[in-house]
């Protein structure tokens, strides 16, 4: 694989085959994806119910995204789809698949702060929580309605009552997600695979090659499921040191195996009988990497690697117009894929997966200095940004303050400035930025 660096505007990009991962490629390519997703859902209708699992991650990686686009209007769709169902969870009140919708719910109420969005979903909430979940997790008697006993219920349930928790401040809906993870991780998880069966029905299935059916989507379920609990859980949780020896367990054997197209194949032991690329599966697995970089949980350099081939197998699977292909059709075990097959929770999965990676470059390669601004409220604000010329100092030594440019990292906007000077030396730089409700932007200083 031939790889270039180019310098662009004091900062670069890395071109891997004809394919850029500076951030505002990655920006671009996933406000096509959103763009033609949304349009598709507009013009053709939902192929699922707004309420669906598949609906509920792909609302995933849209919130991700709606922080970034620079405009609420992103957000505003994902409430119209709160509004269509009078933000009601699904039919079946405790099975994981009908409150995944959940994580939308509490995501939008933690900046809106509007008590109708969660309010059935925490009706709910509570009586699970009161429930004693004493049941086997054996693949009979409809149990995947009452507990977690499929893998990727650990993507729909954990991560719901875990932004519930963090909306309301009431910690019993983390607590109980985690003892339900450690229940369903103790009955699915093989630990000498280091990978989650994706029921009790696979425990003795095997591949063609032998091997033991381990389903790349399902257990990118898991991971991604993993760190979005993580996202939520404080380091002094008595239960966060386990989440994370187990997602750094998973990450290792995760990077193993990916394939030399970058992405994860259907059958993650068996890839050649699943010869194509697959794009879900992948873009779960590739956000919770990258999230782990970003949160310090993984080394940079030994991922920085696995996630540049992933992130250019993701955006080359994304056609002229935006479609994203090779996403596995709805199942419970590897499948063929190609590069026409698409659905929503592929989107999702990209727009996770693009979000942390758009800031992991930012971050850990950028060669300017980067400046975050967050907007947690349901109102847009105007925000002043003072920086002390001492902190640019490293990076703009010896360079005239004049010519000192500030940048959306995303959109590449050119934002007006003002040095202040002490005399005949610069004390700080200062500019005003807009910010949409929940917004978050990043800013290049070079």
């Amino acid at each position: 694989m031939r790889k270039l660096l180019v310098l662009l505007l004091c900062s670069y990009a890395i071109v891997v085959q004809g394919q850029s991962l500076s951030p505002d490629s990655i920006f671009i390519q996933m406000k096509r994806v959103a763009d033609w997703q949304w349009k598709t859902l507009e013009t053709s209708g939902w192929k699922n119910p707004k309420k669906d699992w598949t609906s509920g991650a792909m609302y995933t990686g849209m919130m991700a995204f709606s922080g970034l686009a620079g405009t609420d209007s992103y957000y505003q769709k994902l409430i119209q789809v709160g509004e269509d169902n009078q933000w009601k969870i699904g039919h079946y009140r405790h099975f994981a698949d009908d409150y995944c919708v959940g994580q939308l719910y509490s995501q939008l109420y933690s900046i809106y702060q509007n008590p109708k969005y969660i309010a059935d979903f925490k009706s709910m909430a509570d009586s699970l929580v009161a429930l004693p979940h004493t049941e086997s997790l054996e693949w009979k008697k409809s149990i995947h309605i009452r507990e977690w006993a499929w893998c990727d219920a650990l993507f729909m349930g954990p991560p719901a009552l875990a932004y519930l928790s963090q909306a309301t401040g009431d910690t019993k809906y983390l607590d109980k997600a985690s003892a339900l993870w450690w229940k369903s991780t103790a009955y699915l998880y093989d630990k000498d695979e280091h990978l989650f069966y994706r029921d009790s029905r696979y425990f003795k299935k095997q591949e063609k090659n032998g091997a033991k059916v381990f389903w790349a989507r399902g257990n990118g379920w898991v991971i991604a499921g993993l760190v979005r609990v993580l996202s939520t859980m404080p380091k002094t949780h008595p239960d966060y040191k386990r989440f994370t020896k187990l997602y750094k367990e998973m990450s290792g054997r995760l990077a193993a195996l990916q394939q030399p197209d970058g992405t994860w194949h259907a059958s993650l032991l068996d890839p050649e009988s699943y010869a194509s690329k697959e794009t879900s599966g992948t873009g779960f697995i590739a956000y919770a990497m990258a999230w782990g970089i970003n949160n310090n949980l993984l080394p940079y350099k030994k991922y920085k690697g696995v996630l540049d081939k992933a992130w250019v197998a993701l955006s080359t699977s994304v056609h002229p117009d935006g479609k994203l292909g090779f996403v596995q059709a709805q199942g419970a075990a590897p499948d063929k894929v190609g590069y026409e097959d698409t659905d929503v929770y592929g989107v999702g999965a990209f727009l996770l997966a693009g979000t942390e990676i758009f800031k992991l470059k930012l971050e850990k390669e950028s060669k300017v200095w980067i400046s975050e601004v967050e907007n947690t409220t349901a109102k847009p604000k105007t925000q002043k940004i003072e920086i002390p010329w001492r902190s640019l100092a490293k990076k703009v030594a010896g360079q005239d303050p004049q010519k000192v440019q500030v940048k959306d990292a995303a959109t590449g906007e050119i934002i007006p400035l003002n040095i202040d000077y002490d005399g005949t030396r610069p004390k700080a730089l200062n500019f005003e930025v807009q910010l949409s409700a929940g917004a978050t932007r990043f800013f290049h200083i070079q």
